[in-house]
């Protein structure tokens, strides 16, 4: 479920050449600032994986919801779930 929402997120990144010491700068629109510059498109796309995991993770625990992306979602429960039945 991750993995497709990042790679989903990564076909609707957007890349910039910036004037700074990293040129590379890419975002994503849908996810309000997760973004990430680097010296190159490889270096900036990995870059931009980790930002992302990192914002679902912040959004989960703060309680916000995630944006659906290319029909993919996350949800969480805030409901108790049993993990031994």
């Amino acid at each position: 479920m991750f993995s497709e929402y990042i790679e989903a997120a990564l076909e609707r990144a957007v890349y910039k050449i910036i004037d700074d010491e990293e040129p590379i700068f890419v975002s994503v629109p849908e996810l309000p600032g997760a973004w990430a510059t680097a010296k190159t498109v490889e270096e900036a796309r990995k870059e931009l994986i980790s930002v992302i995991e990192g914002w679902i993770a912040l959004r989960l625990r703060m309680g916000r919801s995630i944006p659906s992306i290319g029909g993919h979602t996350i949800t969480a429960s805030i409901e108790p779930v049993s993990v031994i039945e």
